[in-house]
């Protein structure tokens, strides 16, 4: 038994954020049954540029393995019907959407206890169920701005940077999934299930962490800092080498002993300047002028040799291509396969998710509505002539 086999839950997601939680749970053998809307071509990203053909895209495959997938117009009665007859069943209803929208859908707690008193109603929207900003649209690049992290990220005196990736939906969605499995819990223990709102919002100024408190505690501002060094640890950044960049870590007094070391200049060690990590901060531009002109010296593969034999914090600055091909990845089986009938076979990314040693098998996104058949008649029990009637009135949209 994987972990989460005997976990089923209804899914109103789409694009990044929401599909991302879900598919953590996915890998661990959850049931994810998503629910499409017809009218408006199922899951935006399912057409989410480039690499994309039909209703198919590499973007949508990306966070959707070994998910069900049931095309239903909720807004139909025979729609609401089987929506409802699949929570009598499920362990949760999952949606990320609006957060004015739950409540307008009829998937909140309140709404679905009558079919199932311990169904978990776990909402995650931009900006939650209360609170000013209730009715407005959330995404990672609006709330990376308005929760500060621009403020931090590129160079000094440049513009406002986001993260290359969208590490606030990421985020968000692994919020979700702790939030799931919590609530799944305690309505299996107790027999009563319950709301859970979560937002993005609450995500990113939440991982605002340390920045937040040295602000709100001791008045702090935190700044950008030139080539992603860290604000307070000293040396922790990028340097240049002969033939291309690194990060250098020094977490620990240790660690920039020993760089000081392997770099030939012990005498730093003997610096006044560069004594503590108080000293090395204040004195930050004259330890980063020596630094690089020590390193620039030779090549990133000779010092991480020598770095890596002392055990310093260090690594290359990869492309995502070198990323990809690095023999950790690859040794701790980082990228998957499956086989699809556009695209043929898909390499991607594995969840890092790991309990215990079984691994679910990756299986490629579905098309829309792949399962609407199989769901209604193996899941719900309905006959061929129910299935009939209900798609004839709609329930699974027009053809």
């Amino acid at each position: 038994m994987l972990p989460l086999q005997d976990v089923r839950i209804v899914s109103l997601e789409q694009y990044g954020a929401g599909p991302f939680g879900s598919l953590h749970l996915a890998e661990l053998g959850a049931q994810i049954i998503k629910i499409e809307d017809p009218s408006v071509g199922g899951d935006v990203g399912r057409t989410v540029p480039p690499y994309t053909q039909g209703e198919d895209s590499l973007f949508f495959e990306s966070f959707n393995r070994n998910k069900s997938s049931i095309s239903l117009d909720m807004a139909t009665p025979e729609g609401r019907a089987v929506f409802e007859d699949l929570v009598r069943g499920a362990d949760a209803v999952y949606s990320n959407l609006r957060g004015d929208v739950p409540a307008k859908l009829g998937i909140t707690y309140a709404d679905l206890e009558h079919l199932n008193p311990a169904i978990v109603c776990c909402s995650l929207s931009g900006f939650g169920m209360t609170g000013p900003r209730v009715k407005e649209p959330g995404y990672d690049y609006i709330l990376q701005g308005l929760a500060g992290w621009m403020s931090v990220g590129g160079e000094p005196g440049g513009p406002p940077q986001k993260t290359g990736l969208s590490m606030v939906d990421y985020s968000g969605g692994l919020v979700a999934a702790i939030a799931l499995v919590s609530g799944i819990h305690a309505a299996r223990r107790d027999g009563v299930g319950m709301d859970c709102d979560l937002s993005l919002y609450d995500t990113a100024i939440s991982m605002l962490t340390y920045l937040a408190t040295w602000h709100l505690s001791a008045g702090h501002e935190p700044q950008r800092t030139a080539r992603s060094a860290h604000p307070s640890l000293v040396p922790f950044q990028t340097f240049p080498a002969s033939d291309g960049w690194l990060v250098i870590g020094c977490a620990k007094e240790k660690f920039w002993q020993r760089l000081a070391t392997i770099i030939g200049r012990a005498d730093l060690l003997e610096d006044p300047r560069f004594a503590t990590f108080a000293d090395r901060a204040r004195h930050h531009g004259e330890l980063e002028k020596i630094l690089d002109d020590e390193l620039v010296r030779g090549t990133v593969a000779g010092w991480l040799e020598k770095m890596r034999a002392a055990s310093i914090p260090c690594a290359p600055i990869n492309s995502i291509p070198q990323a990809l091909a690095d023999e950790q990845a690859l040794a701790r089986e980082m990228v998957v396969a499956t086989e699809h009938p556009v695209f043929g076979t898909v390499r991607q990314v594995a969840s890092p998710v790991r309990v215990g040693p079984e691994r679910v098998a990756p299986h490629r996104a579905p098309h829309r509505g792949e399962h609407t058949e199989s769901l209604c008649s193996e899941l719900l029990g309905y006959s061929p002539e129910h299935i009939a009637g209900i798609r004839a009135a709609g329930a699974f949209g027009t053809a």
